[in-house]
């Protein structure tokens, strides 16, 4: 036996008498002591006696609200460890670490996670027509082009170890021809399937009286669900391909080792990802928004930490690791002993 929707009524005299120059007015107002009942309008909702409509509540992500508040926080306090990494790996450009792992790769994949981790910021607030439409959009992007990025880094490390062997011809491929290739080609083909979604069906935002009663939710409607979950199987796509490309390299020889820590992050990444789905599925308003922030953070996090913390370990702590012969594998057992 299903529930019948519960309809707001006030009941009253026949007239219903609107406060003066409300507009919208803030409240219905009808006499008592009668049986004719009136529904309220959809922006409004009755009081306990049933006697006035009151306005709706409006909820959103804010940027007052505590949830706002802390997800401000963790930006504020994330963003900055790419930044200052980016500049140990600028004053330290010329060191073997840096130089063995393609420099303006590096660079270009810190720049894009300082974007990853600012990200959250267009996702709090009122959700208006501009935000509405390019807050995925550009999501989609700056993590397309992370990811890209990761791919780039994935593949040079096969071509390089192929490269050193006697006879390859895979030499002519070493450089940074096929890298800012593969990035600019994965990032153009997102940006494709986003200025498509636009023209077509683009997010807009809409009011949600059902969910919760007495609270209008204002949230952000996808427009096409279709071009949405391209999007998400997209950027997937790049990552599961940088995932099965490193997992089978991880056991070059360490000369080439990258390919470990490429292999964790895009697990942490991929992990992370694949929770998100059936959290945002379930979740509607402003807890729906935290989730997407919640998982943006910490699959960049993963990101940061897989594929740049062990470097700047041999760089600040353990400078006498950042020699040539350390990153060419030469001398392991002196290595192992500092």
């Amino acid at each position: 036996m299903t529930e019948k929707p519960l309809i707001p009524l006030v009941c009253g005299i026949a007239k219903i008498h609107k406060d003066v120059n409300d507009t919208p007015p803030l409240r219905l107002i009808v006499a008592a002591d009668s049986t004719e009942c009136f529904k309220c309008q959809d922006d409004f909702w009755p009081n306990e006696r049933h006697d006035t409509c009151l306005v709706k509540s409006v909820n959103f992500l804010s940027y007052e609200e505590t949830l706002g508040v802390v997800l401000i926080c963790a930006v504020i306090f994330s963003a900055p460890i790419p930044t200052g990494i980016l500049v140990i790996f600028l004053k330290k450009r010329d060191t073997p670490i840096v130089k063995a792992n393609n420099r303006e790769l590096s660079y270009l994949l810190l720049c894009s996670l300082v974007l990853c981790f600012l990200c959250p910021l267009i996702f709090i607030g009122y959700p208006n027509q501009l935000m509405c439409m390019f807050q995925q959009a550009v999501f989609g992007i700056i993590f397309t082009l992370c990811v890209s990025c990761i791919l780039a880094k994935t593949i040079m490390v096969v071509i390089a170890f192929r490269a050193a062997r006697p006879g390859n011809n895979l030499k002519k491929w070493v450089g940074t021809r096929v890298p800012n290739s593969v990035v600019l080609i994965c990032t153009l083909g997102q940006s494709l399937i986003c200025i498509i979604w636009i023209s077509i069906s683009p997010p807009f935002p809409e009011k949600n009286m059902t969910l919760q009663l007495g609270v209008i939710i204002i949230q952000c409607n996808e427009g096409s669900l279709i071009a949405f979950w391209c999007m998400m199987g997209y950027m997937g796509l790049l990552a599961s391909i940088s995932f099965i490309v490193a997992f089978l390299s991880r056991k070059l020889p360490d000369s080439f080792n990258e390919a470990k820590y490429i292999t964790f992050s895009m697990l942490i990444f991929v992990s992370v990802w694949l929770s998100f789905i059936p959290a945002y599925l379930s979740t509607r308003g402003k807890y729906m928004v935290a989730v997407e922030i919640f998982a943006i953070l910490c699959s960049s996090l993963g990101l940061l930490s897989c594929l740049f913390f062990p470097k700047c370990y041999i760089i600040l702590l353990r400078s006498a690791r950042n020699t040539k012969e350390f990153v060419m594998g030469k001398n392991d057992s002196s290595s192992k002993k500092s």
